[in-house]
């Protein structure tokens, strides 16, 4: 799986700059986007090709090589086996690239080509539409901007030490230009990314620029890195069931020492259900979990996976983490796959602590799980003060059949199996 680092941002704002010494900080393979669209640009005029020219432009997407290698420490751009380097910078480049890039088929066959580059890899990409068209899913989305002064006055010193002869206002006016020209493309707009961050450099240094973005990459890799612990899914082992046992004994132990617990009702001693239940304490769960001689995978937040006893714990007994308040597609196939190999699950249909209180509308998912897997819900009443030494009932009710509800109705079944779980909270005998 690859991790992308998306730098959006107008012209002159430092992204090639900052790109490339964040590729070599973070090893990341740095795909100077901008440069395949001056190839195409390059070529174009050494084949005196217009703009308009739709069949010839076309012709020649169809025939250009374009490479960017590294040599002796630099990043070099090949042109159908020509180093162009330099060339593509050039005055007569930059005053057309923008109208090339604008042209639907260029937009197309450059991001095909950005899209293969970039694959397998963990890669750095710059340019005008890397986090909203060409990666829309990067793991870091960053849009540079600067004043437009600002930016024409790097470019112009930036090209004074390349050699490439162009006056300020000249390059004020280029940028002018592009900025209207990028921002109204029909393909590939310069914009914002809604999830971007957003890091204005005019005022600011390279190297401080380049912490900042730092900062927010290094972020990301952490979280992504505990995501793979979170959802990391350990093989079912003889050691794992005997731990898994051991600590399961101990705990039972102490919460019946910290809690009276009354259980009326069971579930069956084979075959795949759904379990329900009222959501009121964090003990709850561990409640149904413990005192169940079947194993019950628990759909739980991933919160509650950052914590690394309750990871463990969760892994142990093989908790499904869920990302809350979205369609968490992974977690699903989790809860379908336990289904399907006829083990039981657990979900809050409250989808939070005193859902019902806090007159929160219950969730479709174990309505949802129920009918896709052909399975049915055994609902469950949990009362009681969760108060050292008070009383703790657990009531099972009868497992319902939700087989007469067709998808339109998953409302009506999730009320159903609520009012049937509200029943089971006042039963105390």
């Amino acid at each position: 799986m690859s991790f992308v680092v998306a730098i959006d941002g107008p012209a002159g704002t430092g992204k090639g700059t900052v790109t490339e010494i964040l590729s070599k900080k973070f090893k990341l393979v740095n795909i100077d986007t901008g440069a395949t669209y001056r190839c195409v640009t390059l070529d174009m005029l050494n084949k005196n090709i217009g703009i308009d020219e739709l069949d010839k432009i076309k012709d020649l997407l169809n025939k250009i090589q374009i490479e960017i290698k590294r040599e002796n420490g630099k990043q070099l751009v090949y042109l159908n086996g020509e180093d162009v380097t330099k060339k593509i910078r050039s005055k007569e480049v930059s005053e057309l690239v923008s109208q090339v890039s604008g042209i639907k088929e260029v937009r197309l066959s450059m991001v095909n080509l950005q899209r293969k580059m970039a694959e397998g890899k963990d890669v750095i990409m710059e340019g005008r539409d890397i986090s909203t068209y060409v990666f829309p899913n990067a793991d870091v989305k960053i849009y540079l901007d600067a004043d437009l002064e600002e930016r024409a006055r790097r470019r112009y010193n930036q090209n004074k030490e390349k050699g490439i002869k162009m006056s300020y206002l000249e390059i004020l006016e280029n940028i002018k230009k592009r900025d209207e020209n990028d921002k109204s493309k029909e393909i590939g707009a310069l914009k914002v990314a809604m999830d971007a961050e957003v890091i204005d450099s005019t005022n600011m240094s390279i190297g401080q620029v380049v912490r900042e973005i730092s900062n927010i990459i290094e972020k990301k890799k952490n979280e992504i890195k505990l995501q793979k612990k979170i959802y990391k899914v350990r093989k079912e082992t003889t050691w794992k069931k005997f731990v898994r046992k051991i600590i399961k004994v101990v705990l039972s132990t102490i919460y019946k020492i910290a809690f009276r617990v009354k259980i009326t009702g069971s579930v069956p001693k084979d075959g795949a259900y759904i379990i329900c239940s009222n959501h009121i304490n964090y003990l709850d769960a561990a409640a149904i979990v413990l005192f169940n001689k079947r194993k019950v995978n628990f759909v739980a937040k991933e919160d509650l996976f950052t914590h690394g006893i309750l990871m463990w714990l969760g892994h142990l007994f093989d908790a499904i983490p869920i990302k809350r308040n979205m369609q968490d597609i992974e977690a699903m196939k989790r809860c379908l796959k336990v289904l399907k190999n006829g083990e039981l699950l657990g979900i809050f249909p409250e989808g939070t602590r005193k859902g019902m209180e806090k007159n929160l509308k219950a969730k479709n998912g174990a309505a949802f799980m129920a009918m896709r897997a052909n399975v049915k819900v055994i609902p469950v009443g949990i009362h009681g003060t969760f108060k050292p030494f008070s009383k703790v009932y657990i009531n099972y009710g009868e497992p319902m059949d939700l087989s007469e509800y067709n998808k339109e109705e998953m409302d009506k079944a999730t009320e159903e199996i609520m009012e049937r779980i509200v029943m089971l909270t006042k039963k105390e005998d």
